[in-house]
């Protein structure tokens, strides 16, 4: 498998260097269907923690917003620690799978046990014990396979699949599930559900995927060179900064529920779809993620490549997220009865950061190249761990400060409120709006420090291509 930028038949953006890199390595079909699932199964993760993890803490733990902020935020800081070690043994794996393959066998099966428990409530009545276990569950769900597929380079290529899964059909499942029964064992039945796709996914990439590439052959083990070559790369800190920006979502779910009219909501969809009046949030919410993922598929596929052959990878995400800034501040603008403007919104949004999604993973492979022409060493496992440590701190804060916006604005949790006051409502559009956009507009500062341009790229590949060649060549005449 090579370290982060591969492709899939399902979003064929295939990044010229991963061409190069891979234009004498055939690489079947099975293994990119297989390698996609992996994709798919890592989302079906990601994109429940992203969008409903903090409601499912107000609303259904019926915790108050500012500490279920806070559990999202300590859970995510216990990756400071596991992470970097997660990717210094990974690093230092040696089997006849590979480094990386292994990690995701071991794992898989207390994985897709935290991801039940980060998704279910054992009838704990004191808040203080629910914030502790949703603390340990948390922590436990994203310091064990989350990372090693990271590491093991199962990346978002076919994110569109599984966010259009997820952000499409969580609500109504869980609305299916709990009819006759409890909120809580609807949710119960729909992470169940997930991961078992999750479980089987994994293990058909596991077994259907191979690592290609290798460390310089005269590489020496030294954790004290990982680290420095790893946190002195330009690259690297941008791309940390970056992806630790990236994180939004959350308040979206809040968003819609309070801050939408409901009737106004059911009159935009009944012109498309039959429903009952009480399922204008479940199946809206639903209708507004599903279009947003559709329209990211046929970005990713129609432009990625495009824009990024023809300005470079940066250059396209500087300017894409510059956008995705611009357009998701206007989230502030529409009065609740102006559903057809956020959903014009939403369209726009998704269209201008689609080409995004498989740069920034392509991006942080190119990272892992650098450090190696810089250092003439490799430490793929503690680079991408280190990257995946950003991204769940982002993950965390970002929930942290959704949580904490909505709770000091007045936010009433439990669920069991229809309207929520004014205060609180104008602090669910500000995590909503403006404060994601600010978020965004730093990711765009930490792209400009980014020095890997298209040509410094090619020259870089054509360079590691030509050490690869020697060293083989040496290996052979020993």
């Amino acid at each position: 498998m090579s370290d982060g930028r591969f492709f899939t038949i399902f979003a064929p953006v295939f990044v010229s260097t991963v061409m190069n890199r891979l234009s004498s390595q055939q690489v079947s079909l099975g293994e990119k269907v297989g390698y996609s699932l992996g994709d798919a199964a890592a989302n079906l993760v990601f994109q429940m923690m992203m969008i409903f993890q903090l409601k499912f803490y107000t609303d259904v733990f019926g915790l108050d917003g500012a500490l279920a902020g806070s559990v999202l935020m300590v859970a995510s800081l216990s990756a400071v620690i596991v992470d970097p070690t997660i990717g210094l043994l990974c690093d230092r794996t040696n089997t006849r799978w590979g480094k990386f393959r292994p990690w995701m066998l071991w794992t898989v099966i207390p994985f897709c046990v935290f991801y039940i428990l980060a998704f279910y409530n054992p009838g704990i009545q004191q808040k203080a014990h629910v914030a502790l276990y949703a603390t340990v569950s948390y922590v436990l769900l994203t310091s064990d396979i989350r990372e090693r597929t990271s590491i093991a380079t199962v990346r978002f290529v076919v994110v569109t699949i599984a966010q259009f899964v997820v952000q499409g059909l969580t609500l109504p499942m869980v609305d299916h599930f709990s009819d006759g029964h409890t909120l809580q064992h609807g949710w119960t039945v729909t992470i169940c559900i997930y991961a078992f796709i999750a479980f089987i996914f994994f293990l058909i990439t596991f077994f259907s995927t191979k690592e290609r590439i290798q460390p310089p052959p005269r590489q020496t083990i030294s954790m004290r060179e990982d680290v420095k070559s790893t946190f002195s790369s330009v690259s690297w800190n941008a791309m940390a900064l970056l992806t630790f920006s990236l994180m939004w979502g959350s308040a979206m779910n809040f968003y819609f529920q309070y801050n939408v009219d409901q009737k106004s909501l059911y009159d935009f969809l009944n012109h498309f779809v039959n429903l009952d009046p009480e399922d204008s949030y479940n199946i809206g919410f639903s209708v507004f993620n599903m279009m947003g993922a559709v329209v990211q598929f046929v970005g990713v596929i129609c432009l990625s490549q495009y824009l990024a052959d023809r300005f470079g990878k940066r250059n396209t995400f500087k300017v894409c997220l510059a956008m995705t800034a611009f357009l998701t501040a206007l989230f502030y603008i529409p009065e609740p009865t102006d559903v057809g403007l956020l959903f014009l919104i939403n369209f726009l949004r998704s269209l201008v950061y689609a080409p995004t999604i498989p740069l920034l993973w392509a991006m942080i492979g190119d990272v892992a190249d650098h450090i190696e022409y810089e250092n003439h060493r490799r430490a793929t496992g503690f680079c991408f761990s280190g990257i995946m440590l950003a991204l769940k701190l982002g993950l965390g804060f970002g929930g942290a400060i959704a949580g904490i916006f909505i709770s000091m604005f007045g936010y009433v949790s439990g669920g069991e409120v229809a309207v929520q006051n004014e205060s609180a409502m104008m602090g669910i559009k500000l995590v909503s709006s403006v404060v994601p956009a600010a978020l965004f507009m730093v990711g765009v500062v930490a792209l400009h420090y980014y020095p890997i341009t298209k040509e410094y790229n090619e020259n870089m590949q054509a360079e590691l291509a030509a050490r690869r060649r020697f060293a083989n060549q040496n290996n052979n005449v020993k």
